[in-house]
């Protein structure tokens, strides 16, 4: 395996120079992906029931238990979103340099957003070619950053914060984020900011999954497959 260039890999934008495969995603931060994205698709769709209940079933309420499940199954992938991202950034720190990218937007860099308008040109269809990354491209580092580091601190900032309403106060939630309450405006409006989270959450998966397959098959460098492995590989030994 030939030698890298020792452009910063937290600025996204460290190139292969005639490298057929590198070790780039660590076993916890690909099982941290994976888990994840279940706790999302959990939460998504328990979060969607809550804010739109299911019809009146007929019966004795205790004999379905229909929506308290749906709460039940809600707070505990709450609960690993919350514990797995706390994970992630200890991971950050003991991790290799990959696994700091996602807390790091090296905004004071010229060259970070120079190849961030490259590769928007690229998913734009302006460019036929890409340029090859080990790590996070500067565009995908720019999303992650936004979307899953803060973004996630709001959705359990806010998401603790309802749930300490039920939890009660003196509760170790209260304590915590039951400021979080008159701060957004009460309980009516803070649930109105938590579900226009998950929607912007489900809008930057569908994003996440289309560019990851669209890279998988046009890009220089393998993109699923990495995140399975750890190992990305390269089409090309063409340095640029």
């Amino acid at each position: 395996m030939a030698s890298l260039d020792h452009t910063p890999a937290d600025a996204g934008a460290e190139r292969p120079s005639r490298v057929t495969a590198v070790y780039v995603y660590e076993a916890p931060v690909r099982l941290w992906h994976w888990i994840n994205a279940l706790a999302i698709t959990v939460l998504t769709v328990t979060g969607y029931l809550i804010g739109t209940p299911l019809p009146t079933m007929s019966g004795e309420p205790s004999a379905h238990y229909v929506m308290g499940t749906i709460r039940f199954l809600h707070f505990a992938a709450g609960y690993i979103f919350a514990v797995g991202f706390i994970f992630r950034i200890y991971w950050a720190f003991v991790g290799n340099h990959h696994a700091r990218q996602l807390f790091v937007l090296p905004f004071w860099r010229r060259s970070f957003w120079a190849g961030l308008i490259d590769e928007a040109e690229w998913y734009l269809f302006m460019k036929s070619r890409p340029k090859k990354y080990i790590g996070h491209n500067p565009l995908a580092q720019f999303a992650m950053f936004w979307a899953i580091g803060l973004g996630s601190v709001f959705m359990i900032v806010t998401g603790f914060a309802l749930y300490s309403e039920g939890a009660g106060p003196g509760s170790w939630q209260d304590h915590l984020f039951g400021w979080v309450i008159p701060l957004m405006g009460g309980s009516m409006a803070l649930h109105t900011w938590h579900h226009l989270g998950m929607w912007a959450i489900v809008i930057f998966v569908m994003i996440h999954v289309y560019a990851a397959i669209r890279e998988d098959i046009m890009s220089r460098q393998s993109m699923v497959s990495t995140m399975i492995s750890g190992t990305r590989t390269f089409k090309d030994d063409d340095p640029d």
